[in-house]
């Protein structure tokens, strides 16, 4: 069970990495290619189609390739599960923290 990775749990490996990270604030802009990708990346191209690959293995990236060129775009269901994670587990620190300090005020 522990070698299963769900989506979510790939999703979060995808961002955990901050090229990754740059990669997908790149795709906010709009699609683009491969070698657009790499360019501004201090890595070679074939290091830059790895991280590719883990962003569309978690389905955070999708892409297509027409003739010669590989072209990019974000895909937001991915990140919105990560969201909606992040959003539940904000609302149950929040009601924690609120309870905390209900009973700290019962110390005073």
């Amino acid at each position: 069970m522990l070698n299963k990775l769900t989506a979510l749990d790939k999703t979060f490996q995808a961002l955990a990495d901050a090229t990754r990270r740059a990669i997908l604030a790149e795709l906010t802009r709009g699609p683009s290619s491969v070698s657009q990708l790499a360019r501004p990346m201090a890595m070679s191209l074939p290091a830059v189609m790895q991280h590719l690959a883990v962003l569309e293995e978690s389905g955070l990236v999708r892409s297509e390739k027409i003739g010669r060129v590989r072209t990019c775009r974000i895909e937001p269901k991915a990140l919105g599960m990560a969201e909606q994670w992040i959003s539940q587990r904000r609302s149950e620190w929040e009601r924690h923290f609120d309870r905390l300090g209900e009973y700290l005020e019962t110390l005073k």
